[in-house]
């Protein structure tokens, strides 16, 4: 049965509608990676998705959460969607990716509002147990809780040095030289972590992750624990 005139302006209203709402998320994405969430206002945020602010109210209800739609659509996607042994890698190259499109932002978006309220802040903490929380799970060790820390520690680290003080050489780096320095040397910490210079494909990256800058060490003084694969892994002691 072909559509009535209502039932066709029905259709193309939750269409726009929708399109609406991914704008204002998209827009809102970028400001808070950009600003942090204090200083995205909701102005700024309705001018950049092209549409009047009180649609964003209409939509989301408040700043506070279309901030957790955003975080949500980001961050908590990213832990859902991403192998354990895959989500540092993805997470720093989002972090390199300085706003390309179609990058995930949500870590720059934290960084960006650390210091905010205390219930943005709350939000901040809970998203940064949840990825140390993954990460722990690539150590067998009695400590992967505290590795699963200093991994995104790290993490946080070169995306605090990169975007939001602007260090050089980081943020000049090209993103897979830093990610194959970076994931090669991170493999002494977490066991479980691949060597590889890609997320996903064995590449240039992967000569210098196979025992990572450790694993090196301690192969070149012929040190038991590293794989006589020559494909091995540094490992901490336990």
């Amino acid at each position: 049965m072909a559509d009535t005139p209502q039932h066709g302006a029905a259709s193309a209203s939750r269409r726009d509608a929708q399109g609406t709402r991914l704008r204002l998320l998209d827009a809102a994405s970028g400001l808070f990676a950009e600003r942090g969430y204090e200083r995205a206002t909701v102005r700024d945020i309705a001018d950049r998705a092209g549409v009047n602010q009180a649609l964003l109210f209409r939509y989301f209800g408040s700043k506070k959460a279309l901030f957790g739609e955003v975080m949500a659509r980001g961050g908590h996607e990213q832990l859902r969607t991403t192998p354990a042994e895959r989500l540092f890698e993805v997470a720093l190259r989002g972090m390199l990716a300085g706003g390309r499109e179609g990058a995930d932002r949500s870590l720059e978006v934290c960084l960006r509002s650390i210091g905010g309220s205390d219930e943005i802040a709350d939000a901040l903490r809970g998203l940064g147990e949840e990825y140390a929380a993954v990460l722990a799970t690539l150590s067998e060790s009695d400590t992967g809780s505290l590795r699963g820390d200093l991994a995104l520690s790290w993490l946080l680290g070169i995306g605090l040095m990169r975007v939001v003080v602007g260090k050089e050489p980081l943020v000049s780096a090209d993103p897979d030289t830093v990610c194959r320095l970076v994931v090669g040397a991170l493999g002494g910490l977490l066991e479980g972590l691949p060597q590889t210079g890609e997320a996903g494909e064995p590449g240039e990256g992967a000569e210098a992750g196979k025992a990572g800058v450790l694993g090196e060490a301690v192969k070149a003084e012929g040190v038991d624990g590293v794989d006589g694969t020559g494909g091995g892994r540094a490992r901490i002691p336990r």
